[in-house]
């Protein structure tokens, strides 16, 4: 069995920068060349993952800790499919509290690994798309028109209109089956000293196959939410994607999401995306600079509440190139957007 080293010996493993930091995804099992470039592009962090069947521990969660940091790039949060996006917890299906369990296991072999940071999705049935459509130059991306949608997807499973759990279900179900996680993982995040930034529906705001997406789909949802699990560990993952695909529906912009949030303490995490409309109106996600938010704004409110974390990219198009590319714009983009907003920041010398 390999020796696994303290984390404490990773050069600069403890000493990220304060401010927003720009990350990345990678598999955990990603090529030397794709960690290479990803430095080279700058990235601070790196969101990695295990596939579902993998054995999901603390020893193999430090080895994957181990790997990266090998290269001088640091894990932010590393992903258990099992226990995200679960619909047992959700909906307060049979084997709830068993799931509740597995994702409390999950946190403590983060905590073994170094990692403090999760991200948590408590959806349902799962994420909604109509297909993929073109956008700049003929590059394809995932669309959403509502009246078009039959079915949502995550990870291997499908969840398919009118009903995919049988029966409606009320706001007020959901509700007590947050509370219910919630106030369960709240204390035990404390007690390891891990984030959990919850991820918006996607797509958020409207009820799909009889599930609301009420909760984490609109501001006041979250600031609901936030209040029931009143801990300075549970916070929020903001998707602008998400939050845009919404629009006013939101009850509140992106800019004016990350200010209020922000300003709390409650912003963990920030997943940077762009698209073409809000709903009903229907949505294409496309590159971050042609969507119908300018994302200097999204960039310039971070920098106004003082954020000090991950921003990544999410959601590629599929493009001429293919990811390696898209990544590639991507993080060229928010760098720019980066020191852009930095040298705004800075007192102008007096002429």
């Amino acid at each position: 069995m390999a020796k696994l080293f303290p984390l404490e010996t990773i050069p600069g493993y403890y000493s990220q920068r304060p401010g927003i930091q720009i990350g990345t995804q990678l598999r955990h099992d990603a090529s030397e060349e794709e960690i290479l470039m990803r430095l080279q592009l700058g990235a601070e962090w790196v969101m990695t993952d295990l596939p579902r069947d993998a054995e999901h521990s603390a020893t193999n969660y430090r080895r994957i800790v181990e790997r990266f940091a090998s290269h001088g790039l640091p894990v932010y949060r590393l992903a258990n499919h099992n226990v995200h996006n679960m619909p047992a917890v959700t909906l307060n299906l049979p084997g709830c509290d068993a799931k509740i369990a597995e994702y409390l296991a999950y946190l403590r072999n983060l905590a073994a690994a170094g990692i403090r940071y999760a991200t948590y999705a408590h959806m349902a049935n799962g994420i909604w798309s109509t297909g993929t459509e073109p956008i700049r130059g003929g590059a394809l991306s995932r669309a959403f028109h509502i009246e078009q949608a039959t079915e949502g997807r995550w990870v291997g499973e499908v969840f398919r209109s009118p009903l995919s759990h049988g029966r409606e279900y009320t706001e007020a179900e959901l509700w007590d089956n947050y509370a219910h996680f919630i106030r369960q993982v709240a204390p035990v995040a404390e007690e390891l000293g891990i984030r959990i930034g919850i991820h918006p529906d996607d797509p958020p705001v409207y009820t799909l196959a009889g599930v609301p997406r009420h909760i984490f789909g609109t501001f006041e949802g979250y600031r609901q939410a936030l209040e029931i699990a009143d801990s300075p560990n549970i916070g929020m993952c903001l998707c602008v994607g998400c939050w845009l695909e919404g629009g006013a529906a939101m009850g509140k912009d992106a800019p004016d999401t990350i200010r209020y949030f922000g300003g709390l303490g409650k912003l963990f995490k920030v997943h940077f995306r762009n698209v073409t409309a809000p709903m009903p109106q229907g949505f294409v996600e496309t590159f971050l600079d042609d969507g119908y938010m300018d994302m200097h704004r999204i960039m310039q409110a971070l920098q106004e509440v003082a954020f000090d974390g991950a921003i990544i990219s999410d959601h590629l198009p599929q493009m001429a190139g293919g990811r390696i590319a898209a990544e590639a714009f991507s993080l060229g983009y928010m760098r720019g957007l980066l020191q852009a907003t930095q040298n705004e920041a800075r007192p102008q010398p007096e002429e």
